[in-house]
């Protein structure tokens, strides 16, 4: 049995709140052997970490390499990240990165601050910036969470017997039946933060009215900047909580569904980490099997095999967006119906 030799250990995830979540499993495997674990977030992924089981403290630093708003690379900006390094003085790191991320840059940044150990999954020569180099065969899709798992168990850590591995937030959440209405309604969050993973509105906002007059009680949420979209898609039909809700208020609504209709974005994460089904409109831009919602029942919708499948874009690169245009309202209610169903047996 895993027993708390670790002094203080560094992991760190750099990117979206939706990548983070996903670290959760990983993170409580490192705290089971670990006196302190410090969590390293970029500014997206903040809120997503201060919800997780495990996590001692959250540092934030955004990175040049990964996040999609990046600060320029300069002295000062790796200083501000070398003060902090130093003021944690972990006495080893785990830098967790999706496939398609190098974590040579941090590896180095944290061996000038004086980090004795540092693991990171890498397919490149790393020299001596990386005391464990964990190499996996990334032709093989493997969910991002047993992804990441696997690395903190190459460096000796693992989850207690009793833990199953999957998502997680800390509990309590926040009251919000005031917000949302009391728990059993459907949720349905339009909003993304790249654009080709995108299910037109007016999709949307024909699932939510064929929803209503099924006699489904709707909740539409979004972020500040989606107020927009959250308001025309709830229309006179669903209740609009857009930009009304901190992020642990998402949580605590999303836990009160009885089922979550989202894109693939930080929200179908969370609803997974709060044990809710999901209904997952999902764009082959990246692979499902690394990237649909984890450890929750899924109907997964929208042509995983479109030319657009494993191009990582941004911006959708097949006209009319097919991969997900095709997707009809009637599919969309028949997947809530499916998975409310067996919640009802289930329950």
């Amino acid at each position: 049995m895993t027993t708390a030799t670790a002094g203080t250990v560094l992991i760190a995830r750099l990117d979206s709140a939706g990548d983070v979540l996903l670290a959760g499993p990983a993170i409580r495997a490192v705290a089971r052997g670990a006196r302190e674990v410090v969590l390293l977030v970029g500014p997206h992924g903040r809120a997503a970490a201060e919800l997780l089981p495990g996590v001692s403290r959250v540092v934030e630093w955004r990175t040049p390499w990964i996040d999609p708003e990046p600060s320029p690379m300069t002295g000062a900006h790796a200083l501000r990240l070398l003060r902090i390094l130093r003021r944690t003085a972990p006495e080893q790191a785990l830098i967790l990165t999706s496939f398609h991320q190098s974590p040579l840059p941090l590896a180095l940044l944290l061996k000038l601050a004086g980090t004795p150990r540092v693991a990171a999954i890498c397919g490149d020569h790393a020299g001596s910036l990386l005391d464990l180099r964990h190499v996996v065969d990334e032709t093989v899709d493997v969910p991002e969470a047993e992804r990441m798992l696997a690395l903190v168990r190459a460096a000796g850590f693992d989850l207690p017997p009793e833990d199953g591995g999957a998502l997680a937030v800390r509990r309590p959440l926040p009251e919000v039946v005031d917000l949302a209405g009391p728990p059993g309604y459907v949720v349905v969050h339009p909003g993304v933060s790249v654009q080709a993973r995108a299910w037109p509105a007016e999709n949307w906002a024909r699932a939510v009215q064929d929803m209503a007059r099924a006699g489904r009680w709707v909740v539409v949420t979004g972020g500040r900047g989606e107020r927009a979209l959250t308001a025309r898609v709830a229309g006179t039909h669903a209740r609009d909580l857009g930009g009304r809700t901190s992020f642990a208020q998402l949580a605590a609504v999303l836990a009160g569904a009885c089922a979550v209709v989202v894109a693939n974005t930080g929200p179908a994460h969370l609803a997974a980490a709060v044990g809710t089904p999901v209904v997952s409109l999902f764009a082959p831009v990246v692979p499902a099997a690394r990237w649909a919602p984890y450890g929750v029942s899924t109907v997964l919708l929208g042509d995983q095999r479109a030319p657009c499948r494993g191009s990582r874009a941004r911006e959708c690169p097949v006209p009319d967006h097919p991969c997900l245009s095709s997707v009809n309202s009637e599919r969309v209610v028949e997947a809530v119906d499916r998975l409310t169903s067996v919640e009802e047996v289930v329950r």
